[in-house]
């Protein structure tokens, strides 16, 4: 019974993953995919799209339940054609994951004011234009957004770079989200996971690679947790949908290293330059 009732829950529903052509954003769409929903990936290649897509129409009994969608969603006009192709193919929207995003590796004296501004543009700009295309249909069906955030949503980390700063600003933005909108009966869903297990190596934007410990360079910038499977952590965002939670942290144990900084922030450093491995 218990196993059923994702499939009974999503059957019908229409997804858009951002990001969604490879890595979590492509775990996610197959979950949702897998769970009956009409399911929506935007990706930057269209290449990669077009495989991604072509994956998960071989899972579902309805190829027509899977559209791909290249774009660029950091430009107004190709956010807007998304918006137009989602309509166009399923209807309106019932969950917007903001999965889309970059991370990076460097010091903040060889992050320029430019790189920030933007890696700003992807991780929190670009989210807020798609969350604000969709938002009053979102609204209008009691629907969820999913904004993937990371650890560094709550405590900065060592030699990322402009990293932390866009993911603390996606956990502000999502409380907004739901301090404006979640008695109108919009779900909001904050993800702050730690570094996420892929096949091949990731890469990252790397500035003053010679002053970077190559600990750093490592998913997660060496922090001590291990990789999260994704499609463990997938299950448990659809989960956390269906229950309308406010947030997922993993590994939950982090939430103390969170407490502590705000509450004794030298106390916070002491123990976050503990978590990163050392040279």
């Amino acid at each position: 019974m218990e196993a059923k009732r994702p499939l009974k829950y999503w059957s019908g529903k229409t997804v858009l993953v951002t990001g969604g052509s490879s890595g979590l954003g492509l775990v996610i769409a197959q979950a949702f995919a897998d769970a009956g929903a009409r399911v929506a990936i935007v990706g930057l290649e269209p290449e990669g799209v077009a495989a991604a897509t072509d994956f998960l129409r071989r899972r579902v009994q309805s190829p027509d339940s899977i559209l791909g969608v290249p774009a660029d969603i950091t430009a107004d006009q190709d956010a807007a054609a998304v918006v137009d192709r989602v309509h166009t193919a399923f209807g309106e929207l019932d969950v917007l994951v903001n999965n889309a995003g970059r991370s990076m590796r460097g010091g903040l004296l060889d992050t320029t004011p430019d790189q920030f501004l933007r890696l700003m543009e992807l991780n929190l700009v670009a989210l807020v234009r798609m969350t604000h295309l969709f938002l009053p249909e979102l609204i209008r069906r009691r629907g969820h957004i999913v904004n993937i955030g990371s650890l560094a949503s709550k405590a900065a980390g060592l030699f990322v770079g402009a990293y932390p700063a866009t993911k603390h600003a996606v956990a502000a933005y999502s409380q907004q989200l739901r301090l404006e909108f979640g008695q109108q009966g919009l779900h909001i869903l904050l993800v702050c996971p730690g570094p996420v297990a892929r096949a091949g190596d990731r890469l990252y934007q790397l500035e003053g690679a010679d002053k970077v410990p190559e600990s750093a360079k490592k998913p997660g910038a060496g922090v001590r947790v291990r990789a999260i499977p994704p499609d463990v952590l997938a299950r448990r965002i659809l989960q956390a949908c269906q229950r309308r939670q406010p947030e997922i942290v993993v590994p939950a144990k982090a939430r103390l290293l969170f407490a502590l900084c705000q509450l004794f922030p030298s106390l916070g450093d002491r123990l976050i330059r503990w978590s990163m491995r050392g040279e």
